[in-house]
């Protein structure tokens, strides 16, 4: 995949509060709320799906699913949002868009398990003159409307830097690298990214593995895979794609008895267990994506969408390149999480809360960090 980055930075906004509850369903079934949406056409009432792709990356059932329901509500309070969640399974994702479609989705907004198969659900709509949205996760091969993202290939690298900056000053620097799911299109990139800062430095890579699904527990069982062929003194740090994956090896490590403050180690998504692993000096750094603003665009973009009407072409300035289109694109500006910036922007954001990641075990950790 290769992706223009969106070079200016995007500043974070905050989304309009409602005073209804956000419509969906269970994290596992598609529903409508209870107002009635029409068929859309020029303005007023429309059905938009939103179709997730798993609910162990805690992001999507308490981040993604909410902020975009109400950015949706914000702009078009008489839309609905057909929500699901297809928890890793390519096959479920399907048969929730084609029955998105049934129940009258006038734009599907998609976050693919696989991004190749998922060219099947992009054609099925299309078929039915329903636009689609790609979200997270760029869709191989499609006719798609737009694209709303973060830059992956900049996470990577935003990784990378963090963790050759760890690991400056010792004797060696040998690392593990866990990285994401295969069917992943951003997975790629941010394995690219992380290569093109670590392998000029000389930093040598003693085992790599590629996570099917992102499963933080497959991460544990690479890592100490890893740990058995390199031993316990063989690696000096781990590049773990995500937070959820870095709890995996932080399990391993403390099974095997090794110190995890003694290895740096790498996240993303600012999840609330990754933050108090950052407190506790078990995890070095994660990576934020600004989920309100992803969100937010995604929704001023489904909107009209869905009414029939076109999208500012001022929302998609960047072009991203699935194979047969220059996908039109939102790329967002990620931020580098350490102990020192949990406060702005995560907590500020609303991302999560001081009471959330502040529990006994981590007061101490907070207000020595300032966190309160």
């Amino acid at each position: 995949m290769s992706v223009k980055r969106w070079g200016a930075s995007v500043a974070l906004v905050g989304l309009l509060a409602v005073g209804a509850s956000a419509c969906g369903s269970s994290s596992n079934t598609s529903s409508t709320s209870s107002s009635s949406g029409s068929s859309g056409g020029s303005g007023g009432a429309a059905k938009i799906a939103l179709l997730l792709p798993e609910s162990r990356t805690t992001r999507y059932e308490h981040a993604d699913k909410p902020l975009f329901e109400q950015a949706v509500k914000a702009q078009c309070p008489s839309c609905d949002v057909l929500y699901a969640n297809a928890e890793q399974d390519p096959a479920k994702q399907q048969q929730q868009a084609e029955q998105a479609l049934t129940n009258g989705a006038k734009v599907l907004v998609i976050d693919a398990v696989d991004v190749r198969s998922a060219t099947a659900i992009a054609t099925r709509a299309k078929q039915k003159n329903v636009p689609v949205v790609s979200y997270g996760r760029l869709i191989a091969g499609a006719d798609l409307d737009a694209y709303v993202s973060i830059d992956p290939y900049r996470v990577g690298v935003q990784q990378g830097q963090a963790l050759l900056r760890a690991l400056a000053g010792r004797p060696r620097r040998r690392i593990i690298m866990i990285n994401g799911s295969p069917t992943d299109s951003n997975s790629a990139p941010y394995r690219r990214g992380a290569h093109s800062v670590l392998d000029p430095a000389g930093v040598k890579v003693v085992k790599e593995y590629d996570t099917p699904d992102w499963s933080p527990d497959r991460a544990q069982t690479e890592m100490e895979q890893a740990i058995t062929s390199a031993g316990k003194n063989g690696y000096d740090g781990v590049y773990s794609a995500n937070d959820g994956m870095a709890g995996g090896v932080v399990a391993a490590e403390k099974g095997q008895g090794i110190d995890p403050r003694t290895r740096p180690l790498t996240g993303q998504d600012a999840e609330v267990a990754g933050l108090q692993r950052i407190l506790a000096a078990d995890q070095t750094m994660s990576v934020y994506q600004p989920i309100a603003r992803i969100a937010s665009i995604a929704a001023q973009l489904a909107v009209p969408l869905a009414q029939g009407r076109t999208p500012p072409a001022s929302l998609t300035p960047a072009r991203s390149d699935n194979g047969r289109m220059q996908v039109p694109s939102a790329l967002v500006d990620t931020i580098v999480i350490t102990r020192d910036n949990i406060m702005d922007p995560v907590v500020k954001d609303g991302y999560a809360t001081v009471a959330q990641i502040c529990t006994s075990a981590y007061k101490a950790a907070c207000d020595a960090a300032g966190i309160r």
